[in-house]
């Protein structure tokens, strides 16, 4: 299969933050969007954002927690919005659409990860495909308008190592046969990634380019807040990503890293020169990743982080045109 995932070189480490990526960026009169802008590597890539300069609308459920934690960052907006309500995301899309303003970035972070039983939307959906991937999808398509207006726009998926876990279960996406909570994460993370090269492929002679970032292992957000507390320990251990005391072990070589070196590879994706040029790729450590053809698709525990790389399925054309069809119908159903 021929691809375009060639490192780059870029000079960055696992271990840059999202401060050294931007360091010499000028973001001023940028306008960004960013899902989830108000927690974990949201709000690192927010705070990195309007540091350099940008003016950043964040998109939460909750305004009023967003604005307790962005207080005091300036040049950030929020406005409501609930990826799993079809309704609420028109809405967000109209109201920026209506405000006039050319839109340089859109960061889709938000997610959940692994609920311990089968949750579905009011649609029917598998709420980890609706909210990571749907939602933002339907997002996406609604500020293109703007997207297009910036005259060299950047949409950045946050996605994930667990890809190399889950293709598209496409006969069934919404786990009506038997669910896996880490499998419907790990779909939803591929979703994130097929996403990214197929809005490439169809935007980009728009001034649109489509990215697919993976932070890395992050310890101390709140993406695993719909599982129990006692299981995201207990994985957490098992992962190696905590000790005993339950303290974060960093070690961003193998993956470990704190929230601001997590955000680092997602602003990359948003900013970089190196990429001016280059679209539809997944990104790893502030960089473009390698293909990893050894997929090992039962790997658990430490073995799962052992390789972050990208694996062939997750940037299958096929598969990403495949995927943009069925998410049309699935949000127009």
């Amino acid at each position: 299969m021929t691809h375009k995932q060639h490192p780059l070189e870029s000079g960055f480490t696992a271990a840059s933050t999202a401060d050294e990526v931007l360091a010499g960026i000028d973001l001023s009169g940028k306008n960004a969007v960013v899902t989830g802008g108000h927690v974990g590597l949201g709000l690192q890539a927010t705070r990195a954002l309007a540091k350099a300069g940008a003016s950043v609308t964040v998109g939460s459920r909750d305004t009023g927690r967003a604005a307790s934690a962005l207080a005091g960052i300036g040049g950030v907006e929020i406005d409501r919005l609930d990826l799993l309500d079809p309704a609420s995301v028109d809405a967000f899309a109209s109201r920026y659409l209506e405000s006039g303003r050319p839109l340089h970035i859109l960061l889709n972070n938000a997610g959940i990860m692994a609920p311990a039983e089968l949750v579905l939307d009011a649609r029917g959906y598998e709420i980890q495909f609706a909210t990571n991937h749907l939602g933002h999808f339907q997002l996406t398509l609604g500020l293109l308008p703007a997207l297009r207006a910036a005259a060299g726009a950047r949409v950045v998926n946050t996605t994930s190592g667990a890809t190399r876990m889950s293709d598209i279960r496409w006969d069934d996406p919404h786990f009506a046969t038997g669910y896996d909570g880490h499998l419907a994460y790990a779909q939803s993370k591929t979703a994130n990634v097929l996403f990214a090269i197929e809005l490439d492929r169809r935007c980009s002679e728009d001034g649109i380019r489509g990215y697919a970032a993976h932070p890395g292992i992050i310890v101390g957000t709140n993406l695993g807040g719909s599982m129990p507390v006692d299981r995201v320990r207990a994985m957490q251990l098992a992962m190696g990503l905590v000790d005993e005391s339950g303290r974060p072990i960093i070690d961003p070589e193998s993956g470990k890293k704190t929230p601001q070196q997590g955000a680092a590879t997602i602003v990359f994706g948003a900013t970089s020169p190196l990429l001016t040029d280059i679209g539809g790729v997944y990104l790893k450590d502030n960089d473009i990743s390698p293909l990893d053809d050894a997929v090992d698709p039962n790997a658990q525990g430490a073995d799962l982080i052992r390789s972050q790389n990208v694996v062939p399925h997750s940037i299958d054309p096929q598969s990403a045109r495949r995927l943009w069809e069925m998410s049309e119908r699935l949000i127009k159903a």
